[in-house]
């Protein structure tokens, strides 16, 4: 699978490819997600899942090469299979290079392929103090909604929801 950024890289440099959640380069750029919202907020979500979330057709992590190098993830898993919803977890961009479109581009494959495993709507979550992230969300269609996790601060964390039937109902038709 190969996406393409816009801005200023040339759109072959970048590759977006599936890998285990366990994998080297996952279990990296996981860590450096840990570290920034330790520093960001003085804690952060534990970097350690069960990689089985992340495996298809429930879930899958993706990892986003820049000339090779390892630069940006995202994944998703399973979060309510009645509703049809699947929760966005772990999207990074390695610092120096956000800004240029990779973190969207994870995005939107992570979206399409939760919409062709049967995905009505994709929830996520991210810190008020991460203005690119809510810049990020809201830019590509993700609305506020309650928060969803049990015990997170409203005051810090926010929550959100987007529809993924409408947006791929053409795609996957054709």
């Amino acid at each position: 699978m190969t996406t393409r950024t816009t801005n200023s890289l040339d759109p072959d440099r970048f590759v977006v490819s599936p890998r285990p959640y366990d994998h080297p380069d996952s279990r990296r750029l996981v860590r450096a997600l840990f570290d920034d919202q330790t520093e960001r907020y003085g804690y952060a979500d534990p970097s350690e899942a069960d990689p089985a979330y992340y495996l298809p057709p429930r879930g899958l992590f993706l990892v986003g090469y820049l000339d090779g190098l390892a630069v940006a993830c995202g994944g998703y898993r399973t979060f309510d299979e009645q509703t049809r919803t699947v929760e966005v977890k772990k999207m990074y961009t390695v610092p120096h290079l956000r800004g240029l479109g990779l973190g969207e581009r994870i995005l939107t494959e992570l979206e399409r392929d939760a919409a062709r495993n049967g995905a009505q709507r994709a929830i996520l979550e991210t810190g008020m103090r991460n203005t690119a992230a809510l810049a990020l969300y809201t830019g590509i269609g993700y609305q506020p909604t309650e928060r969803y996790v049990d015990g997170r601060d409203p005051a810090i964390n926010r929550a959100f929801v987007k529809e993924l039937s409408r947006m791929f109902t053409e795609e996957l038709a054709g």
